[in-house]
């Protein structure tokens, strides 16, 4: 089911694509309607294991009969990259139920706003998972490892493209996290972005993989799905460290031709000198590559780094392909066919020098809306475009950054909100005040560092840094911690009592 044509160049697909959805679609049937011998999923611990299509359909019908899942119940799913992860997620689609997914790495705090919040009854979980489930007495685990009743085949329950499917929670850049809540149309709204960011995906022997966690919009939808949608093998490994010997092995090992690469992994690979030949794509998101990333790219894989771009709320709405276009350092490439892609002013209309990069109402990718909140629902909309929050200009058609409206923290491929982590950090006695930025890093592009007022009775030191350090991976998430805390007498604050980040920022870059 590829959505952009095998021939073309860019502004012919362009022109010629209309987003078409059929009255009745689920994303489950999207992902599982290929011939049954065929390769899946390729389960990787040291070695390969392919899991075909028609074992990833027995397992989705087990789970789905297991599930019970009442129509428009939300369902968390706390897993690693696996092929039960996706037959967690398909179990839910074809129950038409609403799947959660939820990142390993969150603590307590992290995965109760989240749980609370979405009404969740039920997660699909791992061993490990149910562990870290042990706090939350009233909710019900399913292990699919622990074994389920093969009941036969689960008769998908009729959805349509409108119909609510998947919650991915953003990273909470103002206030908590939200839930973007998307329909079971989302998986066909990202097809176009990965066909173009992998050079027309779906060429014969192509395998796709990625190190992201398969519980962010990035993983799942910019990788899982879309390669089950296409029929093209998806690798599942979990890595807990991103070690660059070890991914070349299973590059190797797979056979893999695609991957995405969150840019702090090509900074890792970069350093540590590998150079990984073989594959026809490699793509990446997150923030911009310079040309140095771009030239080292071409040394290391002998190809051109595909660049795109979108968000949680609505996704690959542009990205940058080799066979289609020149790339150019700094720009994050041209409009996703079928995505209305505009610089717009203050009076919603666009606009030909710099202003606030938004997407125009209908795309395939974008949300329903934010989970049981209007409000800031209406407020990501200006007319009929959706707000990214990025600033930038198109020039010749390629659109370039400017900078971030947002107090945004993006380290390691990770979108990390200051606010979740400020509030986990006032939870520490010793705290008084709190503000949390994100600091240039060469590695992460950006490490969290905190900046605090402490409570009376209370003195800066190193291991206080650290107490502090472990209560935020403990209570909120492994990833997001603040990697440096500096001590302040007082925060700069505005008149209304919120804290100045961007004087906190300047703080940081004159260190």
């Amino acid at each position: 089911m590829r959505m952009l044509a095998e021939k073309g160049d860019y502004q012919a697909l362009r022109d010629g694509f209309r987003w078409n959805f059929p009255a009745r679609l689920n994303m489950a049937d999207q992902c599982l309607s290929h011939p049954g011998a065929a390769t899946a999923i390729i389960e990787y611990d040291g070695s390969p294991r392919p899991v075909r299509f028609a074992e990833l359909t027995a397992m989705t019908d087990r789970l789905a009969h297991a599930l019970r899942a009442e129509r428009g119940e939300r369902v968390a799913v706390l897993r690693t990259q696996s092929a039960w992860t996706a037959a967690a997620h398909l179990a839910c689609w074809k129950s038409a139920a609403i799947s959660i997914p939820l990142f390993k790495l969150f603590g307590p705090e992290a995965l109760a706003l989240r749980l609370r919040d979405a009404g969740v009854r039920t997660v699909i979980a791992d061993p490990e998972g149910r562990e870290m489930l042990a706090g939350f007495p009233d909710l019900r685990v399913i292990v699919p490892e622990d074994g389920m009743h093969d009941s036969g085949p689960f008769v998908t329950l009729e959805t349509g493209p409108e119909d609510p499917a998947v919650i991915i929670y953003t990273s909470g850049t103002t206030g908590a996290p939200k839930g973007a809540l998307h329909g079971h149309r989302v998986l066909t709204g990202h097809l176009p972005g990965v066909e173009m960011s992998h050079d027309r995906l779906g060429q014969p022997g192509d395998c796709l993989w990625t190190p992201a966690d398969w519980a962010w919009i990035g993983g799942l939808f910019d990788v899982a799905m879309p390669a089950l949608a296409l029929g093209v093998p998806v690798v599942a490994a979990r890595m807990p460290k991103f070690d660059p010997a070890a991914v070349d092995a299973l590059i190797q090992g797979c056979g893999v031709r695609n991957v995405f690469f969150p840019p702090t992994a090509l900074k890792l690979l970069k350093a540590a000198d590998v150079a990984i030949p073989g594959l026809r794509s490699v793509a990446s998101g997150g923030e911009t590559l310079g040309a140095e990333m771009l030239d080292w790219g071409q040394r290391a894989f002998g190809l051109t780094i595909n660049e795109f771009y979108g968000q949680t709320e609505c996704n690959m709405v542009a990205s940058s392909a080799a066979s289609l276009f020149p790339a150019r350092p700094g720009a994050i490439g041209k409009p996703t066919p079928g995505f209305d892609v505009q610089v717009i002013g203050e009076d919603g209309q666009p606009s030909d020098g710099e202003g606030d990069i938004a997407v125009r109402r209908g795309a395939g990718s974008m949300m329903l809306g934010y989970w049981n909140r209007p409000d800031e629902t209406a407020q990501k909309f200006r007319g009929d475009w959706v707000l990214t929050g990025d600033r930038g200009v198109i020039e010749d058609g390629y659109i370039r950054f400017v900078g971030r409206d947002d107090d945004v923290i993006t380290s390691a491929g990770y979108r990390i909100g200051p606010s979740e982590i400020e509030d986990c950090l006032l939870k520490h006695p010793a705290v008084a005040q709190v503000g949390v930025i994100g600091k240039p890093d060469d590695i992460r592009t950006e490490i969290v560092k905190a900046y605090i007022v402490l409570r009376d009775g209370f003195e800066p030191s190193d291991e206080l840094s650290a107490e502090l350090q472990a209560h935020a991976k403990r209570l909120s998430a492994a990833h997001s911690y603040p990697r440096e805390i500096a001590f302040l007498d007082a925060l700069p604050m505005t008149v209304t009592g919120k804290v100045m980040r961007r004087e906190l920022r300047k703080l940081a870059e004159a260190e």
